[in-house]
Protein backbone atom coordinates (compact mmCIF):
# COMPACT_ATOMS: atom_id res chain seq x y z
CA UNK A 1 0.00 0.00 0.00
CA UNK A 2 1.40 3.48 -0.58
CA UNK A 3 0.89 5.41 2.22
CA UNK A 4 1.98 9.05 0.69
CA UNK A 5 4.44 9.94 3.25
CA UNK A 6 7.48 10.52 1.07
CA UNK A 7 8.66 14.18 2.13
CA UNK A 8 6.16 14.70 4.54
CA UNK A 9 7.44 16.07 7.78
CA UNK A 10 6.68 14.65 10.72
CA UNK A 11 6.93 15.37 14.86
CA UNK A 12 7.20 12.14 16.86
CA UNK A 13 7.32 13.72 20.67
CA UNK A 14 9.25 11.77 22.99
CA UNK A 15 10.86 9.45 20.57
CA UNK A 16 14.20 8.52 22.31
CA UNK A 17 13.03 4.67 22.76
CA UNK A 18 9.65 2.27 22.90
CA UNK A 19 6.52 3.24 20.90
CA UNK A 20 8.17 6.83 19.74
CA UNK A 21 11.22 5.41 18.47
CA UNK A 22 9.65 2.56 16.68
CA UNK A 23 7.19 5.34 15.12
CA UNK A 24 9.97 7.51 13.95
CA UNK A 25 12.23 4.66 12.39
CA UNK A 26 8.92 3.43 10.15
CA UNK A 27 7.94 6.93 9.06
CA UNK A 28 11.61 7.70 7.86
CA UNK A 29 11.52 4.08 6.59
CA UNK A 30 8.59 4.98 4.52
CA UNK A 31 10.27 8.14 3.03
CA UNK A 32 9.24 11.03 5.80
CA UNK A 33 11.60 13.53 7.10
CA UNK A 34 11.31 12.79 11.01
CA UNK A 35 11.63 14.81 13.90
CA UNK A 36 12.17 13.28 17.14
CA UNK A 37 11.65 15.00 20.48
CA UNK A 38 13.18 14.14 24.25
CA UNK A 39 13.34 15.44 27.51
CA UNK A 40 16.17 13.63 29.16
CA UNK A 41 17.54 10.70 27.00
CA UNK A 42 19.32 12.82 24.97
CA UNK A 43 21.24 9.61 24.03
CA UNK A 44 18.54 7.77 22.93
CA UNK A 45 17.35 10.08 20.35
CA UNK A 46 20.43 10.87 19.20
CA UNK A 47 21.27 7.25 18.39
CA UNK A 48 17.45 6.80 16.74
CA UNK A 49 18.97 10.32 14.53
CA UNK A 50 21.57 7.76 13.82
CA UNK A 51 19.64 5.00 12.83
CA UNK A 52 17.46 6.47 10.77
CA UNK A 53 20.23 8.71 8.76
CA UNK A 54 22.36 4.91 8.37
CA UNK A 55 19.36 3.59 6.49
CA UNK A 56 19.24 6.52 4.37
CA UNK A 57 16.55 8.68 5.97
CA UNK A 58 16.23 12.73 7.23
CA UNK A 59 15.97 13.17 11.08
CA UNK A 60 17.06 15.00 13.67
CA UNK A 61 16.69 15.74 17.35
CA UNK A 62 15.33 18.55 19.91
CA UNK A 63 14.52 18.72 23.04
CA UNK A 64 10.93 18.77 23.99
CA UNK A 65 9.23 19.42 27.96
CA UNK A 66 5.39 18.63 28.00
CA UNK A 67 5.56 20.54 31.14
CA UNK A 68 7.00 23.84 29.50
CA UNK A 69 5.43 26.08 27.10
CA UNK A 70 8.64 27.46 25.97
CA UNK A 71 10.23 24.50 25.10
CA UNK A 72 7.75 22.91 22.95
CA UNK A 73 7.01 26.22 21.01
CA UNK A 74 10.81 26.00 20.01
CA UNK A 75 10.31 21.99 19.28
CA UNK A 76 8.03 23.20 16.65
CA UNK A 77 9.68 25.87 15.44
CA UNK A 78 12.76 23.85 15.08
CA UNK A 79 10.56 21.45 12.79
CA UNK A 80 9.40 23.98 10.56
CA UNK A 81 12.32 26.08 10.19
CA UNK A 82 14.15 22.50 9.25
CA UNK A 83 10.96 21.20 7.19
CA UNK A 84 8.81 24.12 6.38
CA UNK A 85 6.12 22.87 8.42
CA UNK A 86 4.52 19.78 10.06
CA UNK A 87 2.21 17.63 8.37
CA UNK A 88 2.17 15.25 10.87
CA UNK A 89 2.38 14.96 15.01
CA UNK A 90 2.34 11.83 16.68
CA UNK A 91 1.91 13.07 20.40
CA UNK A 92 3.67 10.11 21.81
CA UNK A 93 5.70 12.21 25.02
CA UNK A 94 4.01 11.41 28.43
CA UNK A 95 5.28 12.53 32.19
CA UNK A 96 4.28 8.83 33.06
CA UNK A 97 7.01 6.53 34.02
CA UNK A 98 5.05 3.31 34.20
CA UNK A 99 2.75 1.66 36.51
CA UNK A 100 4.59 1.72 40.59
CA UNK A 101 4.94 -1.20 42.39
CA UNK A 102 3.62 -2.61 44.92
CA UNK A 103 -0.09 -0.47 43.72
CA UNK A 104 -0.84 2.52 45.84
CA UNK A 105 -4.43 3.34 47.61
CA UNK A 106 -5.69 6.58 45.89
CA UNK A 107 -5.92 8.51 49.18
CA UNK A 108 -1.65 7.75 49.37
CA UNK A 109 -1.50 9.99 46.10
CA UNK A 110 -0.24 13.64 46.21
CA UNK A 111 -1.93 16.07 44.86
CA UNK A 112 1.08 17.96 43.15
CA UNK A 113 1.49 14.52 41.34
CA UNK A 114 -2.01 14.36 40.46
CA UNK A 115 -2.27 17.97 39.54
CA UNK A 116 1.85 17.68 37.39
CA UNK A 117 0.12 15.03 35.47
CA UNK A 118 -2.79 16.28 34.12
CA UNK A 119 -1.43 19.74 33.46
CA UNK A 120 1.63 18.24 31.65
CA UNK A 121 -0.30 16.06 29.18
CA UNK A 122 -2.96 18.22 28.70
CA UNK A 123 -2.00 21.74 29.19
CA UNK A 124 1.31 20.01 26.69
CA UNK A 125 -1.13 18.51 24.08
CA UNK A 126 -2.84 21.70 24.12
CA UNK A 127 0.63 24.22 23.80
CA UNK A 128 1.58 21.62 21.14
CA UNK A 129 -1.33 21.45 19.02
CA UNK A 130 -1.98 25.23 19.33
CA UNK A 131 1.67 25.41 18.00
CA UNK A 132 1.40 22.91 15.16
CA UNK A 133 -1.68 23.24 13.32
CA UNK A 134 -1.52 26.30 11.85
CA UNK A 135 0.93 24.81 9.31
CA UNK A 136 -1.45 22.12 8.50
CA UNK A 137 -4.31 24.27 7.63
CA UNK A 138 -2.17 26.74 5.51
CA UNK A 139 -1.07 23.29 3.53
CA UNK A 140 -5.03 22.13 3.59
CA UNK A 141 -4.16 18.84 4.74
CA UNK A 142 -2.24 17.55 7.97
CA UNK A 143 -2.68 14.45 11.04
CA UNK A 144 -2.86 14.23 14.39
CA UNK A 145 -1.81 10.88 16.25
CA UNK A 146 -2.53 10.92 20.02
CA UNK A 147 -1.12 7.90 22.12
CA UNK A 148 -3.72 7.01 24.46
CA UNK A 149 -3.88 4.13 26.69
CA UNK A 150 -6.64 1.08 26.71
CA UNK A 151 -6.24 0.72 30.21
CA UNK A 152 -8.62 3.94 30.06
CA UNK A 153 -11.32 1.26 29.72
CA UNK A 154 -10.53 -0.70 33.24
CA UNK A 155 -7.80 1.87 35.21
CA UNK A 156 -4.83 1.29 37.57
CA UNK A 157 -5.23 1.02 41.39
CA UNK A 158 -3.15 4.22 42.55
CA UNK A 159 -2.57 5.30 38.60
CA UNK A 160 -5.83 7.60 38.25
CA UNK A 161 -4.04 10.69 37.52
CA UNK A 162 -2.63 9.15 34.54
CA UNK A 163 -5.75 6.98 33.33
CA UNK A 164 -7.72 10.80 33.30
CA UNK A 165 -5.16 12.28 31.72
CA UNK A 166 -5.34 9.50 28.83
CA UNK A 167 -8.83 10.02 28.97
CA UNK A 168 -8.76 13.61 28.44
CA UNK A 169 -6.45 13.19 25.69
CA UNK A 170 -9.51 10.80 23.52
CA UNK A 171 -12.15 13.45 24.20
CA UNK A 172 -9.64 16.42 23.09
CA UNK A 173 -8.60 14.38 19.88
CA UNK A 174 -12.47 14.13 19.01
CA UNK A 175 -13.10 17.59 19.50
CA UNK A 176 -9.98 18.48 17.47
CA UNK A 177 -11.09 16.00 14.91
CA UNK A 178 -14.73 18.32 14.70
CA UNK A 179 -12.78 21.68 14.47
CA UNK A 180 -10.12 21.11 11.40
CA UNK A 181 -11.80 18.70 9.44
CA UNK A 182 -12.58 20.99 6.80
CA UNK A 183 -9.13 22.23 6.55
CA UNK A 184 -8.19 18.65 5.70
CA UNK A 185 -6.66 17.41 9.12
CA UNK A 186 -7.98 14.50 10.69
CA UNK A 187 -6.77 13.41 14.29
CA UNK A 188 -7.07 9.67 15.65
CA UNK A 189 -5.60 8.44 19.02
CA UNK A 190 -4.35 5.22 19.13
CA UNK A 191 -4.51 3.22 22.34
CA UNK A 192 -1.88 0.46 22.84
CA UNK A 193 -2.70 -2.37 25.42
CA UNK A 194 0.46 -3.49 27.68
CA UNK A 195 3.69 -3.03 25.55
CA UNK A 196 6.67 -4.82 25.52
CA UNK A 197 8.78 -1.80 26.15
CA UNK A 198 11.72 -1.13 28.52
CA UNK A 199 10.14 1.45 30.44
CA UNK A 200 7.23 -1.57 31.24
CA UNK A 201 9.31 -4.44 31.81
CA UNK A 202 12.00 -2.46 34.52
CA UNK A 203 8.33 -1.54 35.86
CA UNK A 204 6.04 -4.80 36.06
CA UNK A 205 7.56 -8.06 38.04
CA UNK A 206 7.82 -10.92 35.26
CA UNK A 207 4.78 -13.11 36.52
CA UNK A 208 2.67 -9.98 36.03
CA UNK A 209 3.84 -9.80 32.65
CA UNK A 210 3.61 -12.95 31.26
CA UNK A 211 0.31 -12.85 33.29
CA UNK A 212 -0.72 -9.70 30.92
CA UNK A 213 0.72 -11.50 27.68
CA UNK A 214 -1.54 -14.72 28.61
CA UNK A 215 -4.82 -12.57 29.22
CA UNK A 216 -4.01 -11.25 25.43
CA UNK A 217 -6.18 -13.18 22.54
CA UNK A 218 -2.69 -13.78 21.54
CA UNK A 219 -0.88 -14.97 24.20
CA UNK A 220 1.47 -12.19 24.10
CA UNK A 221 2.06 -8.56 24.33
CA UNK A 222 1.86 -5.67 22.19
CA UNK A 223 5.68 -4.66 20.46
CA UNK A 224 6.30 -1.20 19.81
CA UNK A 225 6.74 -2.37 15.92
CA UNK A 226 3.38 -3.26 16.14
CA UNK A 227 1.85 0.02 17.26
CA UNK A 228 4.26 2.24 15.19
CA UNK A 229 2.08 0.43 12.28
CA UNK A 230 -1.04 1.84 13.35
CA UNK A 231 0.25 5.30 13.89
CA UNK A 232 2.34 5.40 10.61
CA UNK A 233 -1.31 4.13 8.62
CA UNK A 234 -3.17 6.83 10.91
CA UNK A 235 -1.18 9.29 10.18
CA UNK A 236 -0.53 8.80 6.09
CA UNK A 237 -2.19 10.07 2.85
CA UNK A 238 -3.31 6.41 2.68
CA UNK A 239 -5.86 7.29 6.02
CA UNK A 240 -8.44 9.29 3.84
CA UNK A 241 -11.45 9.74 6.24
CA UNK A 242 -10.18 8.11 9.71
CA UNK A 243 -10.27 10.64 12.71
CA UNK A 244 -12.33 11.31 15.75
CA UNK A 245 -11.78 7.79 17.17
CA UNK A 246 -9.63 5.44 18.94
CA UNK A 247 -7.81 2.52 17.34
CA UNK A 248 -6.83 0.01 20.10
CA UNK A 249 -3.96 -2.51 19.73
CA UNK A 250 -3.78 -4.85 22.21
CA UNK A 251 -3.62 -7.97 21.07
CA UNK A 252 -7.31 -8.65 22.14
CA UNK A 253 -7.26 -7.50 25.73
Amino acid sequence: MELGLSGKSVLVTGASSGIGRATARLFADEGAKVALTYRGNKDGAQSAVAEIERAGGTAFATRYDLADPGSIRAAVEAVIDAYGGVDVLVANASPWSGPRMPFRAFEDVPVEEWQGQLRAELEGAFHTVQAVLPSMKSRGWGRFVFVSAAVVRSGIPGEEAFIASKAGLQAFSRTLAREAGEDGVLSVVVSPGTTATDTMRRALPAGMIEKMAASAATGRLTTPEEVARAIVFLGSAANGNITGTIVEVTGGT
